[in-house]
C-alpha cells in the first residue's frame, strides 16, 4: 500500500494566486523526485463546525480559505528519500523562506499516513 503526506493550510484569499503558483512549482519538484501524485485543493464546501472542522483546525480568519493537499508515495521509505531530495532542491530555495510564503506556516497542519484501505 502507498504512503501519503497530508497538509491543511490557511491561505489569505488575496494571496491564493501566489499560493497556486508556488504549489505548481512544488508539485513539479516532488514529482521529479519520484512522488506518485501531488494534489492541492481549495475549500469549496467546508463549513465551520461547532467543535471540529477544517476551518477550526487552522484557526481560519475571515479573509482566508483552507487548502487541503496531499502527496502520494510508494512507501514510507520512498517518502523519506524523496523528502530529503526535495528539501535540498534549489528550485524551492525562495519558497522555504517564511517571510516569502503566501500563508502563515505556523498554522499549517501536516503529517504522514499509512494507507489502511486502498481501492
Amino acid at each position: 500500500m502507498n504512503y501519503v503526506d497530508g497538509f491543511i493550510v490557511p491561505v489569505p484569499k488575496n494571496k491564493l494566486k501566489a499560493y497556486v503558483k508556488i504549489a505548481k512549482l512544488a508539485g513539479k519538484v516532488w514529482m521529479s523526485h519520484g512522488a506518485l501524485a501531488y494534489v492541492e485543493c481549495v475549500a469549496d464546501d467546508v463549513k465551520k463546525g461547532k467543535w471540529t472542522s477544517f476551518p477550526r483546525s487552522v484557526k481560519l480568519k475571515r479573509n482566508e480559505t483552507v487548502i487541503f493537499s496531499y502527496i502520494v508515495y510508494k512507501s514510507r521509505k520512498q517518502r523519506d528519500t524523496i523528502m530529503g531530495k526535495v528539501m535540498k532542491d534549489k528550485r524551492l530555495a525562495n519558497m522555504m523562506d517564511p517571510k516569502k510564503m503566501p500563508f502563515n506556516a505556523k498554522r499549517m497542519i501536516w503529517g504522514g499516513f499509512k494507507n489502511v484501505v486502498e481501492m
